[in-house]
């Protein structure tokens, strides 16, 4: 099971993150999520645990608890959505495309 955990304290290190779900059973990998321009954590990561029973009892236990002064959140990863880069709906219209020439040309008209 892939396990979210937020609300990481920015050092919360990834090995502190295998300790505390070590605890529940065994951990498969463990990533804490970084800035790739700051290099920074962002205060998320994701622990994978192949028993779904001790990746439950590790989400009951430890969601909500104190990791390096941070209560985090813990709970099932869920799928990431899928992410449309193309900017959005619109109807149809071709309206405000085209820039400058349009302009000159709707200008010349007079």
């Amino acid at each position: 099971m892939n396990i979210f955990v937020a609300k990481l304290d920015y050092n919360t290190s990834e090995d502190t993150l295998r300790g505390l779900f070590e605890n529940y059973g065994t951990v498969s990998s463990v990533k804490v999520i970084m800035d790739k321009f700051t290099g920074r954590s962002k205060g998320f990561g994701f622990v994978e645990m192949d028993d779904d029973s001790e990746a439950n009892n590790a989400i009951n236990n430890l969601n909500d608890s104190e990791v390096d002064g941070r209560n985090i959140v813990v709970k099932e990863a869920q799928p990431r959505e899928r992410r449309d880069f193309r900017g959005g709906g619109g109807g149809g219209n071709d309206r405000g495309r085209g820039g400058f020439r349009d302009r000159d040309r709707r200008d010349s008209r007079y």
